[in-house]
């Protein structure tokens, strides 16, 4: 069948996500590979919506709406391994489009390899060993920052035997170490009720798939004062954005220092090729996400009080390895492409 091979087709390429876009002639099929969109396919008009109705069918979406986007999770198995896809449709000018996230569940990223640096990983461990307080991981969507919460939380469950609750929307990977807790909000299960349920469920640790609004914010934090550990998500162009981030919900600034612990921020990095000169070309067996790696900015300690103090407006100066310098060390050592600097680094003065 057309959509069974085109999901073996991306998993085998390793890709990360599938395009399927309608035009005005025809429909283009793309999968993307690291930060590149590869065209794969290109089929007749009308194979588009029974196409996507068939994607929307097995979702359990509406196939009759077409009109507003929908979102939508599926589990089945790929090249036997067990596959999440993630769906989100958005209505076009001609037709609707549907872009499908690739999740492979057996796929675990070993966590001494979590970050190129590994200083850096045994750094994010030690962070969970508080007994409660705030942690926030920040960057834009696809840097892995769930991929990295997920393996956090996989290793401090085994290590330290402590109850981990999770509240996701949708829930990504399943694990049986920790107790998932799907967002439904149909069911009246939005992110600020199910943390509240949460919190009578004897938790060590809480992870919030993402800060999204004020009121998740404030029981966030409040869930850090009263005794939990609690780990969560911003979209913030780096770390000491989260903390201008949690005033602008109305976290005031009393609860943000006794709660927040540290933030990071990620971003994910082609390495370069041992084989290839430049850029790998499709065929390369080292190309896909194991061509790719981890960088982090921590804030924490010092550097998270002066941060603080800076986002009050006090003059302080504060000096701490950011982004934009762990991509330098990494050119400097032959670690990443030259290229990423351009493509993942702002000009801060901007």
């Amino acid at each position: 069948m057309l959509a069974d091979r085109i999901i073996r087709d991306a998993a085998r390429n390793q890709a990360t996500d599938i395009h399927i876009i309608p035009r005005q002639n025809d429909t283009l099929v793309q999968i993307r590979l690291t930060n590149k969109l590869i065209p794969r396919l290109s089929l007749p008009k009308d194979e588009c919506d029974k196409l996507i109705s068939h994607f929307k069918f097995k979702a359990n979406m509406d196939i009759g709406e077409r009109r507003r986007p929908q979102s939508g999770a599926i589990f089945c198995e790929v090249n036997g391994q067990l596959m999440g896809l993630r769906l989100s449709t958005l209505p076009s000018n001609t037709r609707e489009s549907l872009v499908i996230r690739l999740l492979p569940q057996q796929e675990q990223i070993p966590f001494h390899q979590l970050s190129l640096f590994p200083a850096m990983t045994r750094k994010l461990l030690a962070l969970l060993k508080h007994a409660h307080g705030l942690i926030i991981f920040t960057g834009p969507t696809g840097s892995g920052k769930t991929t990295t919460l997920y393996s956090l939380l996989n290793e401090t469950a085994h290590l330290f035997h402590r109850n981990v609750i999770t509240l996701e929307d949708p829930i990504e990977k399943n694990y049986d170490s920790v107790l998932q807790v799907q967002v439904n909000e149909k069911a009246g299960v939005t992110y600020a009720a199910g943390l509240k349920a949460i919190l009578r469920h004897d938790p060590d640790i809480i992870m919030v798939g993402e800060i999204r609004d004020a009121e998740t914010a404030r029981i966030a934090v409040r869930a850090a004062l009263t005794g939990h550990l609690v780990l969560s998500t911003m979209h913030t162009r780096d770390a000491k954005g989260a903390v201008f981030r949690l005033h602008e919900f109305g976290v005031n600034w009393l609860e943000v220092e006794q709660t927040l612990i540290a933030v990071t921020a990620q971003r994910l990095v082609e390495l370069t090729c041992p084989f290839c000169e430049g850029e790998c070309t499709p065929f390369c067996y080292s190309y896909g996400r194991w061509k790719r790696a981890s960088v982090f900015e921590l804030l924490a300690g010092k550097n998270l009080n002066s941060a603080m103090k800076a986002a009050k407006g006090e003059k302080v100066e504060t000096r701490y390895r950011t982004i934009r310098d762990v991509i330098k060390k990494g050119i400097a050592l032959g670690f990443i492409q030259e290229s990423e600097y351009d493509r993942l680094v702002y000009d801060e003065e901007s």
